[in-house]
């Protein structure tokens, strides 16, 4: 569970700006405030039900908007890639030339 909550609130960094604000809303409260479906529904004053459905819809559009951007794979693999050069750069004698390849891709990480 903990792994699915890690990365729905990655995918909401990634994608929020493509939702309704009553999609940010809920996704906001339940992933990232820890609220209760419940809580959620006493909040909106809807049923649980219709809180639970707008939940899982939305996850659903995360994944669907993740499986043609790939924003979030492409910032793990650069993450993965980063970290791989500075181990690297430990080995490589011209501190200067090993700071500028670790420059050059953190700033592709920003560009997201």
């Amino acid at each position: 569970m903990l792994e699915k909550t890690m990365r729905m609130n990655y995918l909401y960094d990634f994608y929020q700006s493509l939702l309704t604000p009553k999609q940010k809303s809920y996704m906001s409260l339940y992933y990232l405030d820890d609220y209760s479906l419940g809580e959620i529904a006493d909040e909106y004053e809807v049923s649980r039900q219709a809180v639970y459905d707008n939940i899982k819809r939305t996850e659903a559009m995360l994944e669907e908007y993740e499986a043609k951007l790939l924003l979030f794979e492409k910032a793990q693999q650069r993450s993965l890639l980063l970290n791989k050069l500075g181990n690297l750069a430990d080995e490589v004698s011209d501190k200067h030339v090993q700071q500028q390849l670790i420059e050059t891709i953190a700033s592709l990480e920003k560009l997201d």
